[in-house]
């Protein structure tokens, strides 16, 4: 087994496709699935499941490319010491649902980085694509919430893909409004106080079951429906249209400053928001601080 084996792997994973991996490796298909096979062989273990729509990977190759990720992480530490003299650029990647927290942590995890050379990835998408790319090694981390309606749907997707998902906090929900908004003198609002407000929700895509939603109470009629892709057009909405959006309340001034804030939802619903990895998850010294930084942001909020 050599560290250029490893590398061909986890730029497979990386790909989901051999002959993308072969082009960004700049080597032919043949020799890369040749030394895929061959690293197979020697392991004694299926990496890649072959499928007529590309490959995936297995359960067994998922534990291996944890570790294959550590050791080439370790090397390129080494290298970077003893030989070549210069920093390796590192990587890290994250995939979330769209919540500011994520952000700051990411913001936290550069501080305390702190090196020249880094290749970071924030990755703000739809539900399903965070599960997928947990499960296929994209990303190390993803960040998705769970309630009593959406749990017992995305925990069989978890379950299937063998993720975890450990909880960060609990929250109320909160509607996110203009401040110039009819409702913003408000102490707390109703389902039929929003009834006539246009209702923003982020699209899911392909996958846009209401399991998927990013919103709680994604099963409730709404006589004026918006969907948006990112945060950036959620702010031009609330503030243009006098819409609003569900959520956990946490930092409202990142929408648009002071002229967005959260007003309680009077439901008997929670919204649970937690970090979605691997079974066999070991963090690498970047996950761990990425980890470190959402939980004490996590803290902070049950202050």
């Amino acid at each position: 087994m050599t560290l250029q084996q490893l590398k061909y792997a986890i730029e497979v994973a990386n790909k989901g496709s051999i002959s993308e991996a072969a082009k960004s490796l700049f080597i032919s298909q043949p020799s890369l699935s040749a030394a895929i096979k061959e690293l197979e062989t020697e392991i004694r273990i299926a990496i890649f499941a072959r499928t007529n729509r590309g490959i995936q990977i297995s359960a067994a190759g998922a534990e291996f490319l944890g570790y294959a990720r550590q050791v080439l992480q370790q090397a390129e530490l080494l290298e970077e010491k003893y030989i070549s003299g210069t920093p390796s650029k590192q990587r890290f990647s994250v995939s979330t649902q769209h919540y500011t927290f994520t952000a700051n942590a990411f913001v936290d995890l550069i501080k305390a980085f702190g090196a020249d050379e880094y290749e970071f990835t924030l990755r703000e998408t739809k539900t399903f694509e965070i599960i997928d790319d947990i499960k296929n090694l994209r990303c190390e981390l993803g960040v998705i919430y769970l309630s009593s309606f959406n749990e017992q749907i995305i925990r069989k997707y978890l379950n299937d893909g063998d993720l975890v998902f450990t909880e960060l906090f609990a929250a109320k929900p909160h509607i996110f409004i203009c401040k110039k908004n009819p409702l913003a003198e408000r102490t707390s609002v109703t389902l039929d106080d929003l009834e006539d407000l246009p209702c923003l929700t982020y699209e899911q895509g392909d996958h846009n079951s209401f399991y998927f939603s990013e919103e709680i109470l994604s099963t409730l009629p709404h006589r004026k429906s918006i969907k948006v892709s990112d945060r950036a057009a959620v702010v031009n909405l609330l503030i243009g249209v006098n819409a609003y959006t569900i959520s956990t309340g946490v930092f409202p001034s990142y929408l648009h400053g002071e002229d967005i804030i959260s007003i309680p939802l009077e439901v008997d619903e929670i919204i649970r928001v937690g970090v979605l990895t691997r079974k066999d998850y070991v963090p690498t010294r970047l996950g761990e601080i990425y980890l470190s930084a959402l939980k004490r942001i996590a803290d902070d909020l049950q202050q």
